[in-house]
């Protein structure tokens, strides 16, 4: 028998994973009003959206600039969406800051989503650690930047792509 599903149960799994509320509802249905396990369907989902996702064009964004560590440590990153109106909220907003972030204290040496992870100038593959879609998410280490992105492009509705970043640090 199927447990009666409450607005608070649905909204409490909105706020947990940013779906639609129909679709929470339909996960909380199909799951009994299990949370965890209708999390779960909803993030399985998400991700089957965001590849489909992956290839429409992303050509507006933002430039996020991010100094850390007293001037120590500066970052540039690109991050780039469908439109201009996403690249203007506040959601979208935090993700690039975030992604700067990452950047600073990860110190990365690629993005990662094109053939520059494979190989360097000497043929060596890079390792998973300086590729920052592969670097676990500083604020969350069950998340990869990866999940991140998937996730934002999930709850969004638009492709999302991490175009390029620069990192500068004092006496590097």
């Amino acid at each position: 028998m199927l447990a009666e599903i409450s607005a608070a149960m649905v909204k409490e799994l909105r706020e947990q994973t940013g779906a639609g509320i129909m679709d929470c509802k339909r996960a909380l249905q199909e799951t009994g009003g299990d949370l965890a396990k209708a999390s779960d369907i909803l993030k399985e989902q998400g991700m089957a959206k965001a590849a489909k996702k992956s290839e429409r064009v992303a050509g507006q964004g933002t430039i996020e600039a991010y100094i850390h560590a007293g001037g120590r440590i500066g970052v540039l990153v690109e991050v780039n969406c469908e439109t201009d109106f996403v690249a203007r909220t506040d959601e979208f907003k935090r993700l690039v800051h975030d992604i700067a972030m990452q950047v600073a204290a990860m110190d990365p040496t690629v993005v990662g989503n094109g053939p520059e992870a494979q190989s360097t100038d000497g043929g060596a593959e890079v390792p998973d650690d300086k590729i920052l879609l592969k670097q676990v998410f500083i604020k969350d280490g069950s998340l990869t930047i990866e999940d991140l992105v998937k996730h934002a492009i999930a709850k969004i509705g638009e492709n999302i792509v991490i175009r390029r970043f620069s990192r500068f640090e004092l006496g590097v």
